[in-house]
């Protein structure tokens, strides 16, 4: 069974892989400078600030001086994010001598931080024009109610609680590799929508984050100022309104499509309309290794592959449908249980036995969260065994020959399928052979040519 993988990146990530002459253009911009330096591992950071007000080129001699003989190896991680980012340069002369020079509008933008201050991209409207905001426990639960949404679509239009408002754009990202479709079918989940969906929150927004980037040329907008907005939206205040009329078109319509996700709110004045930040968007910057923006457990696992779920979402039980038999769901309960056939199930749409241990463990709850092993080993490793049941047998297409009129013949035959890669199995005392179904056209050639 193939394995897909999914890798969420983060922005850094996406930040170092775009063309240089994008990169140098993002830089112009202060906050992902901040953002950049922020990102950076300790060492790189240290780096930088040594050389901010140098103008010069550093030797990478001076620059090993700096650092202990025990840290060589986190010096050039250091250095090779640097250079990844393009905040260093990297020169090579006839002497072969390496210097470092850091890049220039980077370099005056964090100065110009340092001198002056941090300001904000956009100040937040005044209380008197804003309605009533919500608090920021008000929008922790609009930006999960949207979230749970937007997955609950990915699963089933009909799962939705409400009617979808999924803008095309956003579509077009779970159609890029989540969903797939036919003609006159309605969408279906693809094996990396199935793993899509076991995923932790952090995960799966930087996938569609970064699915969303790498398809804004389709739309006509160029990645660098995505990111470079996105990036921005980071450093706004949670539960703050923003003017609207301070964004560009192309904002406007990214901030809708935000909307979809939970990240931001909007909302409609009288005479101004504003959006208004939630964590999800705050914490854009923030490394999917980063566990504090997490939730809290809901799952128990007992030893007899019962399942205790304590959660009133419906994406929650949708998600333990994928791998288990939910029996029965009271209003802040699921029970479920881990079988045979609800395993095979999952394994057929693409998951891995790792994948929902993985899922289980993420989402212990509270009471078991401490407990060594979270999940009970006797069903950590029954899941692994009925995963391993299904990949005992691995099924190749082939062809079987016989009759043939000597041993020689055999023989030749037998070494041109070896020179082909493609022989499977040989009987050399009844010449019998099987070989891979590919190359049956070359055997056959050869075989006509040895009649001849």
């Amino acid at each position: 069974m193939p394995e897909v993988k999914i890798i969420a990146k983060n922005f850094m990530d996406m930040v170092a892989s775009l063309p240089a002459m994008k990169l140098d253009k993002l830089y112009d911009n202060a906050f992902i400078c901040e953002a950049i330096l922020r990102s950076l591992p300790p060492l790189a950071k240290k780096y930088v600030l040594q050389m901010l007000y140098i103008d010069s080129p550093i030797t990478a001699k001076s620059m090993e001086v700096w650092v202990l003989p025990d840290g060589s190896s986190k010096h050039r991680v250091a250095i090779d994010r640097l250079i990844q980012l393009r905040v260093f340069s990297e020169t090579v002369d006839r002497r072969k001598e390496t210097t470092y020079k850091i890049n220039p509008t980077f370099q005056t933008n964090l100065q110009k931080l340092l001198t002056h201050g941090e300001v904000l991209p956009r100040e937040p409207m005044p209380s008197n024009i804003t309605v009533r905001l919500p608090s920021v426990e008000d929008l922790d639960v609009y930006a999960i109610g949207q979230w749970e949404c937007f997955l609950l679509q990915l699963i089933s239009s009909a799962q939705a609680e409400r009617p979808s408002n999924i803008s095309s754009s956003m579509m077009k990202v779970f159609q890029r590799g989540l969903l797939s479709q036919r003609d006159k079918e309605a969408p279906r989940l693809t094996e990396s929508g199935f793993q899509f969906l076991l995923m932790d929150t952090n995960a799966q927004l930087w996938y569609i984050i970064r699915e969303y980037i790498s398809n804004s040329e389709e739309r006509g907008v160029d990645p660098a100022d995505l990111i470079s907005f996105l990036l921005e939206l980071s450093f706004h205040v949670t539960g703050e309104a923003y003017n609207s009329n301070t964004l560009t078109e192309v904002q406007r319509n990214t901030i809708k499509d935000l909307t979809d996700l939970g990240l931001v709110k909007l909302q409609q004045g009288r005479k101004e309309s504003w959006f208004i930040p939630t964590k999800l968007a705050t914490n854009l910057s923030v490394s999917l290794t980063d566990s504090s923006s997490r939730k809290q457990g809901f799952v128990v696992v007992e030893t007899n592959f019962r399942l205790y779920a304590y959660s009133t979402s419906k994406l929650h039980c949708e998600i333990l449908r994928l791998f288990s038999r939910v029996e029965y769901q009271l209003p802040n309960l699921i029970v479920g249980a881990i079988t045979k056939e609800s395993l095979y199930n999952a394994f057929e749409n693409g998951i891995t036995a790792d994948q929902i241990i993985s899922f289980l463990q993420q989402n212990a709850h509270p009471r078991v969260a401490e407990r060594i092993p979270t999940v009970p080993e006797n069903v950590t490793d029954q899941i692994r065994l009925w995963e391993s049941d299904l990949n005992r047998v691995e099924m190749t297409p082939a062809h079987y020959y016989d009759e043939f009129p000597s041993r020689e013949i055999f023989e030749a035959a037998c070494d041109h399928a070896r020179e082909w890669n493609g022989l499977l199995w040989e009987d050399s005392k009844r010449m019998r052979l099987v070989v891979k179904a590919e190359i049956h056209i070359h055997m056959r050639d050869h075989l006509r040519g040895q009649k001849q």
